[in-house]
Protein backbone atom coordinates (compact mmCIF):
# COMPACT_ATOMS: atom_id res chain seq x y z
CA UNK A 1 0.00 0.00 0.00
CA UNK A 2 1.11 3.60 -0.85
CA UNK A 3 2.19 5.68 1.51
CA UNK A 4 1.62 9.61 1.30
CA UNK A 5 4.47 11.48 1.79
CA UNK A 6 4.51 13.95 4.69
CA UNK A 7 3.14 17.31 4.13
CA UNK A 8 5.48 20.11 4.35
CA UNK A 9 5.29 23.62 3.64
CA UNK A 10 6.89 25.11 1.05
CA UNK A 11 9.57 27.44 1.24
CA UNK A 12 8.51 30.06 -0.66
CA UNK A 13 5.03 29.59 1.65
CA UNK A 14 7.01 29.75 4.17
CA UNK A 15 8.99 32.65 3.47
CA UNK A 16 5.23 34.42 2.62
CA UNK A 17 4.16 33.33 6.73
CA UNK A 18 7.57 34.60 7.93
CA UNK A 19 7.15 38.05 6.09
CA UNK A 20 3.05 37.66 7.69
CA UNK A 21 4.18 37.67 11.41
CA UNK A 22 6.92 40.57 11.24
CA UNK A 23 3.77 42.74 9.52
CA UNK A 24 1.94 41.60 11.93
CA UNK A 25 4.80 42.49 15.07
CA UNK A 26 5.75 46.03 12.85
CA UNK A 27 3.68 48.04 15.18
CA UNK A 28 5.37 47.55 18.26
CA UNK A 29 8.66 48.14 16.46
CA UNK A 30 7.38 51.48 15.53
CA UNK A 31 6.29 52.35 18.82
CA UNK A 32 9.66 51.08 20.22
CA UNK A 33 11.77 53.29 17.46
CA UNK A 34 10.14 56.85 18.05
CA UNK A 35 11.96 59.47 19.23
CA UNK A 36 10.24 60.44 22.34
CA UNK A 37 13.43 58.71 24.26
CA UNK A 38 15.62 61.57 22.97
CA UNK A 39 13.82 64.22 24.38
CA UNK A 40 15.26 63.62 27.89
CA UNK A 41 18.57 63.38 27.35
CA UNK A 42 18.04 66.82 24.95
CA UNK A 43 16.89 68.30 28.22
CA UNK A 44 20.29 67.46 29.62
CA UNK A 45 22.07 68.87 26.94
CA UNK A 46 20.22 72.30 26.44
CA UNK A 47 20.93 72.55 30.25
CA UNK A 48 24.82 71.81 30.46
CA UNK A 49 24.72 74.69 27.11
CA UNK A 50 23.28 77.34 29.11
CA UNK A 51 25.28 76.77 32.68
CA UNK A 52 28.08 76.76 30.04
CA UNK A 53 27.51 79.50 28.16
CA UNK A 54 26.36 81.87 31.05
CA UNK A 55 29.96 82.13 32.96
CA UNK A 56 28.31 81.72 36.29
CA UNK A 57 30.30 81.52 39.18
CA UNK A 58 29.00 79.66 42.22
CA UNK A 59 31.63 81.39 44.65
CA UNK A 60 29.67 84.47 44.73
CA UNK A 61 26.59 85.00 47.14
CA UNK A 62 23.33 83.85 46.21
CA UNK A 63 21.75 87.18 45.49
CA UNK A 64 25.39 88.35 43.31
CA UNK A 65 24.51 84.77 41.44
CA UNK A 66 20.70 86.05 40.63
CA UNK A 67 21.49 89.24 39.75
CA UNK A 68 24.22 87.52 37.27
CA UNK A 69 21.58 84.73 35.52
CA UNK A 70 19.16 88.30 35.29
CA UNK A 71 21.41 90.62 33.34
CA UNK A 72 21.55 87.17 31.07
CA UNK A 73 18.45 86.47 31.09
CA UNK A 74 17.85 90.52 29.78
CA UNK A 75 20.81 90.52 27.45
CA UNK A 76 20.70 89.00 24.12
CA UNK A 77 21.01 85.08 24.42
CA UNK A 78 24.18 83.47 22.57
CA UNK A 79 22.88 82.28 18.96
CA UNK A 80 24.71 78.75 19.38
CA UNK A 81 22.34 78.50 22.11
CA UNK A 82 19.14 79.67 20.35
CA UNK A 83 19.46 77.39 17.93
CA UNK A 84 19.90 74.78 20.22
CA UNK A 85 17.05 75.57 22.16
CA UNK A 86 14.61 76.00 19.01
CA UNK A 87 15.92 72.46 17.81
CA UNK A 88 15.26 70.69 21.02
CA UNK A 89 11.76 72.42 20.82
CA UNK A 90 11.39 71.17 17.76
CA UNK A 91 12.48 67.80 18.59
CA UNK A 92 10.27 67.20 21.48
CA UNK A 93 6.92 68.45 19.24
CA UNK A 94 7.93 65.98 16.43
CA UNK A 95 8.35 63.30 18.62
CA UNK A 96 4.97 63.88 20.71
CA UNK A 97 3.12 64.37 17.73
CA UNK A 98 5.05 60.85 15.96
CA UNK A 99 4.25 59.52 19.25
CA UNK A 100 0.49 60.59 19.11
CA UNK A 101 -0.54 60.44 15.99
CA UNK A 102 0.79 56.73 15.46
CA UNK A 103 -0.85 55.44 18.38
CA UNK A 104 -3.78 56.22 17.37
CA UNK A 105 -3.49 55.60 13.51
CA UNK A 106 -2.51 51.90 14.92
CA UNK A 107 -5.55 51.70 16.91
CA UNK A 108 -4.03 50.79 20.06
CA UNK A 109 -5.61 51.52 22.94
CA UNK A 110 -5.09 54.05 26.02
CA UNK A 111 -2.93 52.24 28.34
CA UNK A 112 -4.81 54.84 31.25
CA UNK A 113 -7.62 56.61 30.34
CA UNK A 114 -7.80 58.32 33.59
CA UNK A 115 -4.10 59.28 33.27
CA UNK A 116 -4.58 60.70 30.18
CA UNK A 117 -7.57 62.37 31.28
CA UNK A 118 -6.32 63.70 34.36
CA UNK A 119 -3.09 64.77 32.71
CA UNK A 120 -5.27 67.12 30.53
CA UNK A 121 -7.68 68.14 32.56
CA UNK A 122 -4.66 69.36 35.23
CA UNK A 123 -3.18 71.26 32.15
CA UNK A 124 -6.17 73.05 31.36
CA UNK A 125 -6.57 74.37 34.87
CA UNK A 126 -2.57 75.05 35.88
CA UNK A 127 -1.70 76.72 32.81
CA UNK A 128 -4.64 77.29 30.13
CA UNK A 129 -7.00 79.03 32.66
CA UNK A 130 -4.29 81.46 34.39
CA UNK A 131 -3.35 82.33 30.77
CA UNK A 132 -6.41 83.47 29.91
CA UNK A 133 -8.28 84.38 32.90
CA UNK A 134 -5.99 85.42 35.80
CA UNK A 135 -4.98 88.49 37.03
CA UNK A 136 -2.07 88.75 34.67
CA UNK A 137 -3.07 87.30 32.01
CA UNK A 138 -0.46 85.99 29.26
CA UNK A 139 -0.15 83.49 26.20
CA UNK A 140 3.22 81.75 25.09
CA UNK A 141 3.84 78.49 23.05
CA UNK A 142 6.12 77.34 25.69
CA UNK A 143 2.77 76.10 27.74
CA UNK A 144 2.44 73.80 25.21
CA UNK A 145 5.43 71.87 24.78
CA UNK A 146 4.89 70.27 28.56
CA UNK A 147 1.39 69.14 26.97
CA UNK A 148 2.52 67.76 24.14
CA UNK A 149 5.36 65.87 25.96
CA UNK A 150 2.88 64.72 28.82
CA UNK A 151 -0.19 63.04 26.49
CA UNK A 152 2.81 61.22 24.51
CA UNK A 153 4.34 59.93 27.78
CA UNK A 154 0.55 59.20 29.05
CA UNK A 155 0.83 56.62 25.78
CA UNK A 156 3.94 54.97 26.78
CA UNK A 157 3.93 50.80 26.37
CA UNK A 158 6.79 48.73 28.22
CA UNK A 159 8.88 48.71 25.52
CA UNK A 160 8.91 52.50 25.65
CA UNK A 161 9.78 52.54 29.62
CA UNK A 162 12.60 50.32 29.09
CA UNK A 163 14.26 52.06 26.23
CA UNK A 164 13.46 55.92 27.87
CA UNK A 165 14.56 54.70 31.00
CA UNK A 166 17.58 53.26 29.78
CA UNK A 167 18.90 56.14 27.64
CA UNK A 168 17.64 58.59 30.58
CA UNK A 169 20.21 56.52 32.85
CA UNK A 170 23.31 56.99 30.57
CA UNK A 171 22.65 60.30 29.89
CA UNK A 172 21.86 61.25 33.09
CA UNK A 173 25.78 59.91 34.75
CA UNK A 174 26.92 61.48 31.19
CA UNK A 175 25.40 65.05 32.57
CA UNK A 176 26.79 64.35 36.25
CA UNK A 177 30.69 62.88 35.34
CA UNK A 178 30.82 65.84 32.76
CA UNK A 179 30.37 68.36 35.71
CA UNK A 180 32.82 66.62 37.78
CA UNK A 181 35.79 66.47 35.46
CA UNK A 182 35.27 70.36 35.19
CA UNK A 183 36.18 70.46 38.89
CA UNK A 184 39.78 71.06 37.94
CA UNK A 185 39.08 72.34 35.08
CA UNK A 186 36.61 75.03 35.86
CA UNK A 187 36.26 75.22 39.70
CA UNK A 188 33.82 77.89 40.18
CA UNK A 189 31.04 77.11 37.61
CA UNK A 190 30.58 73.40 39.11
CA UNK A 191 31.66 74.36 43.15
CA UNK A 192 30.12 76.82 45.61
CA UNK A 193 33.32 76.82 48.32
CA UNK A 194 31.27 79.62 50.26
CA UNK A 195 29.00 77.19 51.15
CA UNK A 196 28.34 77.13 54.84
CA UNK A 197 25.05 76.04 55.69
CA UNK A 198 25.39 72.77 54.94
CA UNK A 199 25.89 69.07 57.38
CA UNK A 200 29.53 69.14 56.16
CA UNK A 201 31.53 71.89 57.14
CA UNK A 202 34.38 72.90 54.78
CA UNK A 203 33.10 70.33 52.12
CA UNK A 204 32.27 73.04 48.80
CA UNK A 205 29.15 72.35 47.27
CA UNK A 206 29.18 70.44 44.42
CA UNK A 207 26.57 71.92 41.79
CA UNK A 208 27.25 70.60 38.40
CA UNK A 209 26.15 71.57 34.86
CA UNK A 210 22.78 72.19 36.62
CA UNK A 211 20.63 75.03 36.91
CA UNK A 212 21.39 74.28 40.97
CA UNK A 213 23.04 72.24 43.49
CA UNK A 214 19.57 71.33 44.78
CA UNK A 215 18.97 70.06 40.70
CA UNK A 216 22.47 68.47 40.92
CA UNK A 217 21.33 66.54 44.00
CA UNK A 218 17.82 65.48 42.75
CA UNK A 219 19.57 64.56 39.27
CA UNK A 220 21.86 62.24 40.73
CA UNK A 221 19.59 60.73 43.40
CA UNK A 222 17.03 59.86 40.14
CA UNK A 223 19.76 58.17 38.38
CA UNK A 224 20.57 56.19 41.22
CA UNK A 225 17.32 55.06 41.81
CA UNK A 226 16.55 54.31 37.61
CA UNK A 227 20.47 52.77 37.96
CA UNK A 228 19.43 50.23 41.14
CA UNK A 229 16.08 49.47 38.91
CA UNK A 230 17.51 49.22 35.63
CA UNK A 231 21.60 48.27 35.79
CA UNK A 232 23.69 48.59 32.99
CA UNK A 233 24.62 45.38 31.07
CA UNK A 234 28.54 45.09 32.86
CA UNK A 235 29.20 44.88 35.85
CA UNK A 236 31.88 47.44 35.88
CA UNK A 237 29.87 50.11 34.27
CA UNK A 238 27.64 49.57 36.78
CA UNK A 239 30.25 50.20 39.91
CA UNK A 240 31.45 53.16 37.81
CA UNK A 241 27.97 54.46 37.60
CA UNK A 242 27.04 53.72 41.21
CA UNK A 243 30.68 55.97 42.36
CA UNK A 244 30.11 58.55 40.04
CA UNK A 245 25.95 58.88 41.35
CA UNK A 246 26.94 58.47 44.96
CA UNK A 247 29.83 60.53 44.46
CA UNK A 248 27.33 63.97 43.23
CA UNK A 249 24.91 63.05 45.61
CA UNK A 250 27.27 63.71 48.32
CA UNK A 251 29.03 66.64 47.52
CA UNK A 252 25.51 68.04 46.47
CA UNK A 253 24.88 68.65 49.97
CA UNK A 254 20.81 68.46 49.03
CA UNK A 255 19.09 67.28 52.36
CA UNK A 256 16.04 66.60 50.38
CA UNK A 257 17.80 65.19 47.71
CA UNK A 258 19.39 62.56 50.11
CA UNK A 259 16.02 62.20 52.00
CA UNK A 260 14.71 61.26 48.43
CA UNK A 261 17.08 58.21 47.61
CA UNK A 262 16.95 57.11 51.08
CA UNK A 263 12.93 56.69 50.56
CA UNK A 264 13.25 55.52 47.37
CA UNK A 265 15.72 52.73 48.35
CA UNK A 266 13.24 51.66 50.57
CA UNK A 267 10.27 51.31 48.16
CA UNK A 268 12.51 49.27 45.56
CA UNK A 269 13.90 47.18 48.80
CA UNK A 270 9.83 47.07 49.89
CA UNK A 271 8.56 46.36 46.50
CA UNK A 272 11.20 43.39 45.19
CA UNK A 273 11.80 42.44 48.70
CA UNK A 274 9.11 42.65 50.83
CA UNK A 275 6.90 40.19 49.39
CA UNK A 276 9.40 37.29 49.71
CA UNK A 277 10.84 38.37 52.69
CA UNK A 278 7.13 37.65 54.45
CA UNK A 279 6.95 34.31 53.02
CA UNK A 280 10.30 33.49 54.64
CA UNK A 281 9.28 34.90 57.60
CA UNK A 282 6.27 33.09 58.04
CA UNK A 283 7.97 29.44 56.47
CA UNK A 284 8.75 27.44 59.60
CA UNK A 285 11.83 26.11 57.03
CA UNK A 286 13.40 29.27 57.13
CA UNK A 287 12.76 30.30 61.08
CA UNK A 288 16.18 31.48 61.11
CA UNK A 289 15.20 34.52 59.30
CA UNK A 290 12.14 35.13 60.95
CA UNK A 291 13.92 35.02 64.26
CA UNK A 292 16.72 37.60 62.33
CA UNK A 293 13.35 39.66 61.62
CA UNK A 294 12.23 39.54 65.34
CA UNK A 295 15.53 40.70 67.05
CA UNK A 296 16.42 43.77 64.40
CA UNK A 297 12.93 44.82 65.56
CA UNK A 298 13.66 44.11 69.33
CA UNK A 299 17.00 46.05 68.64
CA UNK A 300 15.67 49.26 67.03
CA UNK A 301 12.75 49.34 69.74
CA UNK A 302 15.55 49.13 72.49
CA UNK A 303 18.03 51.96 70.64
CA UNK A 304 14.53 54.43 70.64
CA UNK A 305 14.18 53.71 74.42
CA UNK A 306 17.73 54.27 75.30
CA UNK A 307 17.71 57.37 72.91
CA UNK A 308 14.77 58.77 74.98
CA UNK A 309 15.17 57.78 78.69
CA UNK A 310 19.34 57.99 78.93
CA UNK A 311 20.06 60.67 75.98
CA UNK A 312 17.23 63.11 76.69
CA UNK A 313 16.10 62.87 73.25
CA UNK A 314 13.64 65.84 73.09
CA UNK A 315 15.68 67.90 75.15
CA UNK A 316 18.29 67.53 72.46
CA UNK A 317 15.95 68.31 69.48
CA UNK A 318 14.47 71.27 71.06
CA UNK A 319 17.91 72.30 71.70
CA UNK A 320 19.18 72.06 68.18
CA UNK A 321 16.49 74.26 67.16
CA UNK A 322 17.34 76.88 68.77
CA UNK A 323 20.47 77.02 67.60
CA UNK A 324 20.89 78.71 63.85
CA UNK A 325 20.71 75.82 62.05
CA UNK A 326 17.86 74.39 63.73
CA UNK A 327 16.30 77.67 63.29
CA UNK A 328 16.78 77.79 59.31
CA UNK A 329 15.59 73.99 59.60
CA UNK A 330 12.25 74.83 61.32
CA UNK A 331 11.61 77.92 58.66
CA UNK A 332 12.90 75.38 55.86
CA UNK A 333 15.56 78.11 54.87
CA UNK A 334 13.15 81.37 54.95
CA UNK A 335 10.89 79.81 52.64
CA UNK A 336 8.03 80.61 55.23
CA UNK A 337 8.02 83.88 53.94
CA UNK A 338 8.15 82.64 50.75
CA UNK A 339 4.81 80.92 51.38
CA UNK A 340 3.64 84.26 53.46
CA UNK A 341 3.60 86.09 49.93
CA UNK A 342 2.14 83.41 47.47
CA UNK A 343 -0.86 82.98 50.27
CA UNK A 344 -1.06 86.50 49.70
CA UNK A 345 -1.49 86.81 46.08
CA UNK A 346 -3.80 84.09 46.60
CA UNK A 347 -6.32 85.78 48.48
CA UNK A 348 -6.22 89.03 46.28
CA UNK A 349 -6.87 86.90 43.06
CA UNK A 350 -8.76 83.55 44.66
CA UNK A 351 -10.03 81.92 41.76
CA UNK A 352 -8.16 82.12 38.68
CA UNK A 353 -4.79 83.70 40.63
CA UNK A 354 -2.45 86.15 39.84
CA UNK A 355 -1.02 84.42 36.38
CA UNK A 356 1.76 82.32 35.13
CA UNK A 357 4.23 85.42 35.65
CA UNK A 358 4.27 85.19 38.90
CA UNK A 359 7.57 85.10 40.35
CA UNK A 360 9.27 86.91 37.81
CA UNK A 361 12.16 89.10 38.00
CA UNK A 362 9.39 92.17 38.41
CA UNK A 363 7.66 90.46 41.07
CA UNK A 364 10.51 89.47 43.27
CA UNK A 365 12.00 92.79 43.07
CA UNK A 366 8.70 94.47 44.22
CA UNK A 367 8.03 92.12 47.01
CA UNK A 368 12.66 92.54 47.87
CA UNK A 369 12.98 88.48 47.42
CA UNK A 370 15.22 88.07 44.45
CA UNK A 371 16.20 84.52 45.22
CA UNK A 372 12.09 83.51 45.33
CA UNK A 373 12.08 81.97 41.86
CA UNK A 374 8.77 80.28 42.88
CA UNK A 375 6.91 79.63 45.88
CA UNK A 376 8.88 76.62 47.04
CA UNK A 377 5.74 74.56 47.28
CA UNK A 378 3.63 73.30 44.86
CA UNK A 379 0.45 73.16 46.36
CA UNK A 380 0.74 76.80 47.39
CA UNK A 381 2.34 77.49 44.53
CA UNK A 382 -0.41 76.17 42.36
CA UNK A 383 -2.98 78.89 44.90
CA UNK A 384 -0.94 81.81 43.99
CA UNK A 385 -0.52 80.91 40.04
CA UNK A 386 -3.66 79.60 39.12
CA UNK A 387 -6.28 80.01 42.17
CA UNK A 388 -8.62 77.03 43.50
CA UNK A 389 -9.56 76.61 39.78
CA UNK A 390 -5.71 75.66 39.38
CA UNK A 391 -5.48 73.67 42.97
CA UNK A 392 -8.39 71.61 41.92
CA UNK A 393 -6.61 70.01 39.16
CA UNK A 394 -3.69 69.73 41.28
CA UNK A 395 -5.10 67.44 43.82
CA UNK A 396 -7.17 65.63 41.47
CA UNK A 397 -3.63 65.20 39.21
CA UNK A 398 -1.97 63.91 42.42
CA UNK A 399 -4.63 61.45 43.85
CA UNK A 400 -5.03 59.90 40.67
CA UNK A 401 -0.64 59.47 40.40
CA UNK A 402 -0.80 58.28 43.70
CA UNK A 403 -2.65 55.19 43.38
CA UNK A 404 -2.04 54.49 39.80
CA UNK A 405 2.26 54.44 41.61
CA UNK A 406 0.70 52.19 44.27
CA UNK A 407 -1.05 49.87 41.95
CA UNK A 408 1.52 49.22 38.81
CA UNK A 409 4.17 49.25 41.25
CA UNK A 410 5.09 45.89 40.74
CA UNK A 411 4.45 45.68 37.11
CA UNK A 412 7.58 48.61 37.15
CA UNK A 413 9.93 46.90 39.45
CA UNK A 414 9.30 49.71 41.84
CA UNK A 415 10.12 52.87 39.79
CA UNK A 416 6.54 54.59 39.95
CA UNK A 417 6.13 53.86 43.71
CA UNK A 418 10.04 55.33 43.68
CA UNK A 419 9.89 58.28 41.64
CA UNK A 420 5.92 59.19 43.26
CA UNK A 421 7.53 59.35 46.42
CA UNK A 422 10.30 61.78 45.38
CA UNK A 423 7.44 63.91 43.88
CA UNK A 424 5.51 63.84 47.45
CA UNK A 425 8.47 64.56 49.48
CA UNK A 426 9.67 67.39 46.82
CA UNK A 427 6.63 68.80 46.52
CA UNK A 428 6.85 70.21 50.45
CA UNK A 429 9.66 72.70 48.94
CA UNK A 430 9.62 72.87 45.52
CA UNK A 431 7.16 72.67 42.00
CA UNK A 432 8.39 69.39 40.66
CA UNK A 433 4.70 69.42 38.69
CA UNK A 434 4.62 72.73 37.19
CA UNK A 435 3.87 72.61 33.87
CA UNK A 436 4.70 76.46 32.18
CA UNK A 437 8.50 75.15 30.49
CA UNK A 438 10.29 71.93 30.35
CA UNK A 439 13.89 71.04 31.18
CA UNK A 440 15.99 68.85 33.52
CA UNK A 441 13.85 70.36 36.50
CA UNK A 442 10.73 68.73 35.25
CA UNK A 443 11.80 65.65 33.59
CA UNK A 444 11.65 63.22 36.66
CA UNK A 445 7.87 64.38 36.58
CA UNK A 446 7.24 63.01 32.95
CA UNK A 447 9.50 59.67 33.66
CA UNK A 448 6.86 59.11 36.75
CA UNK A 449 4.09 59.54 33.71
CA UNK A 450 6.10 57.18 31.60
CA UNK A 451 6.36 54.64 34.21
CA UNK A 452 2.54 54.72 35.63
CA UNK A 453 1.62 54.90 31.78
CA UNK A 454 3.67 51.56 30.79
CA UNK A 455 2.72 49.67 33.96
CA UNK A 456 -0.90 49.95 32.72
CA UNK A 457 0.11 49.29 29.58
CA UNK A 458 1.54 45.68 31.00
CA UNK A 459 -2.06 44.85 31.66
CA UNK A 460 -3.70 45.24 28.42
CA UNK A 461 -3.37 41.86 26.70
CA UNK A 462 -2.23 42.03 23.75
CA UNK A 463 -4.30 41.13 20.20
CA UNK A 464 -2.52 38.96 17.91
CA UNK A 465 -4.59 38.72 14.41
CA UNK A 466 -4.52 34.45 13.56
CA UNK A 467 -2.25 33.55 11.06
CA UNK A 468 -3.73 32.52 7.55
CA UNK A 469 -4.68 29.03 7.22
CA UNK A 470 -2.29 26.82 5.07
CA UNK A 471 -3.82 25.15 2.24
CA UNK A 472 -2.02 21.44 2.15
CA UNK A 473 -1.16 20.44 -1.33
CA UNK A 474 -1.71 16.78 -1.68
CA UNK A 475 0.47 15.00 -4.00
CA UNK A 476 0.12 11.50 -5.96
CA UNK A 477 2.17 8.45 -5.10
CA UNK A 478 4.68 7.27 -8.12
CA UNK A 479 2.78 4.02 -9.34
Amino acid sequence: MNRQPPLRRPAAEATTVTARERHRTEPFRLSRDGLLFLIFPAMLVLTAMEVLLSGRDLTQLFLVLQAQVQAIEEASRPALLAWVQRGVSLLLLAASLERIVSHFLQRKPVPAPMLTWTFLFYWLTTVASPAVFSGHPGLSHEYLYPLALGLACTLAGQMDRERIFAVTRNALFIFTLAGLALIPIWPTLVLDTSYSQGLLPGVPRFGGLATHPVGMGMLAQTALVILWARPTGNRWTNLACWAIGLAALFLAQSKTAWVCFLLSAICLLAVRRAPDAMHRAGDPRASSFGVGLCLAVIAAVLAVLVAVLVFDLPSVIADFFDTREGAQLASLTGRDRIWVVAMEEWARQPVFGYGLSLWDADFRESIGMPQATHAHNQLLDTLARSGTIGATGLVLYALVLTVMAFRYARATGGLSLALYVNHALLSISEVPLILIDYGSHVMAHFLLIVAVASGAAARIPTRVVPAAPIEPTLRTAPP
